[in-house]
């Protein structure tokens, strides 16, 4: 049973199989019986068997056990009955994904390829080590259509990971329709052109690029995310990485130290020096923009970005300048915290949390923000330690939009190199924090951020292998430190999970090194001639 991500404790039974056949029942009590749906749906497209309703004590039967933790779950395999004990909606799904697994990775399919279907006789007893298991999808850079991105949904709950981030903001564009300002969707989300590779290449491919999710769009992926034991985090960008605002509505910029009137979607990767004035009408304008996106978006938490904020327009804004002795601040970051701070307040007047990258730590974090820490684990040791909840996805171990190999013939070869055994051997929670400031660890995160991710297919390609190595990190209870992790258990492991990746269409890294399609001369901006640069 080579199961990834590996399960608490697992036993085979090799005396206890369970073959299924066309009278074979499907049973769960109301309170699973979304787990229920998912199951009979996936298994009833691979293996062509009906999976009719039944009684108790047959078939396959999913049970509610209170005692359990809301993630966890026991599954028990007899011949003639199958038993996913579960302490909720969540653990009855992952127990469920785990007997799907354990049918192996035909299972995987959407049409029948056999017809015999065989359950392992076992007893598995599992739970999470946290409770944020998650995956940022980058869809402002380059815009992800709605399909692609269920496709990338099911990727996550196979993989037991159970947040999916959605970056739909950004100076390159917006991704969210808003309905009471149209700008934002018939301007903003569309730039003219698009930096292809290396900033310092300045190359363009000179093809308009962009798209958006009407809120309808939005409502289904997030029903279906649901249905997957997966939340959708949103994150709206701000005071920073704003330009693709600004070029819709130009008031909302530093006008008076720079002419906005004409400025477009930026075509440029990194972060532009365009942000928003700080003035009380950009608040009334974003909390405009955040009543629509708490409607769409039941999650807990809100991300607000409050990464990489330039401050020079701030700095030689007299408007700025003024609002800061108004407001009695000493300086620009204190402005950045100020921002973060209103919405905090705001967004807990409605019952939901702030969470946002670690620079909102500059100027005074706000009380009852989280934070993603990306600038390595600093960041998030500082606000676990001041008692803030921390996600730990520091790009040096988990942004896969890097590199997953050394050499020259890597597409795009940015970045850190992260290999699978260096993610495998990944430990979001600091050595150095102590017991109470562990807890606040709530979970870890990998990042795909997408300026050289122009399609579905690329996505593939830098989340998978290593994506399913952090979600072991995730779910499992690995030794925490990282030497003493089974890395070549892990790597056997991985080699029946290929075959689920296979069923799945995910088009992942081999390991012998990249496919032909991503090492073509020209392609995603690859130079003709010559090795690419590293950075």
């Amino acid at each position: 049973m080579d199961l990834i991500p590996a399960p608490v404790s697992s036993v085979r039974l090799p005396d206890q199989d369970f073959p299924l056949d066309r009278t074979t029942t499907l049973t769960a009590p109301p309170e699973l019986a979304g787990a229920e749906r998912w199951l009979r749906s996936s298994l009833t497209a691979a293996t062509g068997l009906p999976l009719a309703p039944g009684r108790p004590g047959e078939g396959v039967e999913l049970v509610h056990d209170s005692a359990l933790a809301a993630e966890a779950y026991r599954l028990s395999v007899r011949p003639g009955h199958a038993v996913i004990t579960a302490g909720g909606p969540a653990g009855a799904l992952w127990g469920a994904q785990t007997l799907r697994r354990l049918l192996g990775p035909d299972a995987f399919r959407r049409a029948p390829l056999r017809a015999e279907w065989v359950l392992p006789g076992v007893d598995i007893e599992d739970a999470p080590r946290f409770g944020w298991r998650g995956a940022l999808l980058d869809v402002a850079r380059h815009f992800l259509p709605k399909a692609d991105v269920l496709r990338f949904v099911d990727q996550l709950s196979a993989h037991k990971l159970n947040v999916l981030h959605l970056h739909l903001t950004d100076d390159q564009g917006w991704r969210v329709e808003i309905k009471r300002y149209p700008a934002l969707t018939e301007k903003a989300s569309w730039r003219e052109r698009s930096m292809v590779g290396y900033r310092a290449g300045q190359r363009r491919d000179d093809r308009p690029h962009g798209g958006f999710y009407t809120q309808a769009d939005l409502r289904e992926i997030v029903a279906y995310a649901a249905e997957r034991g997966i939340t959708v985090v949103p994150e709206i960008e701000l005071p920073g990485h704003t330009q693709a605002v600004v070029a819709a509505y130009p008031e909302l910029g530093n006008t008076d130290v720079v002419d906005t009137s004409a400025l477009g979607v930026w075509t440029d990767w990194g972060v532009s020096h365009h942000v928003l004035n700080p003035s009380e009408a950009t608040l009334r304008f974003f909390e405009g923009v955040l009543e629509e996106v708490l409607e769409l978006f039941p999650s807990e938490f809100i991300h607000l970005g409050g990464d990489e904020v330039p401050k020079e327009q701030w700095k030689e804004s007299a408007a700025a300048q003024a609002r800061i002795r108004e407001l009695g601040l000493s300086n620009e970051d204190e402005l950045q915290s100020h921002i973060i701070r209103h919405f905090d307040r705001w967004l807990a007047e409605r019952g939901r949390r702030l969470i946002g990258w670690d620079e909102i730590l500059e100027g005074g974090l706000a009380p009852g923000a989280a934070v993603s820490s990306w600038r390595g684990y600093g960041g998030g040791i500082a606000a676990a330690e001041a008692g803030h909840d921390v996600v730990m996805c520091p790009e040096q171990q988990v942004y896969f939009d890097h590199r997953q190999a050394p050499g020259e013939d890597e597409p795009i070869p940015v970045g850190f190199v992260r290999t699978l055994e260096d993610v495998y051997r990944f430990e979001p929670v600091p050595a150095q924090l102590d017991e109470a400031a562990a807890r606040r660890v709530i979970g870890t995160q990998a990042n795909l951020w997408s300026e050289f991710m122009h399609s579905a297919r690329d996505i593939d390609y830098r989340a998978f292998p290593r994506l399913a190595a952090f979600a072991e990190v995730a779910w499992s209870a690995l030794p925490t430190d990282p030497a003493a992790r089974d890395f070549a258990g892990f790597e056997r492991r991985m080699a029946e999970h290929l075959e689920v990746l296979d069923a799945l269409g995910v088009e992942y890294r081999p390991a012998a090194g990249p496919h032909p399609w991503q090492t073509w001369p020209g392609v995603q901006g690859r130079p003709i001639e010559g090795p690419p640069p590293v950075v």
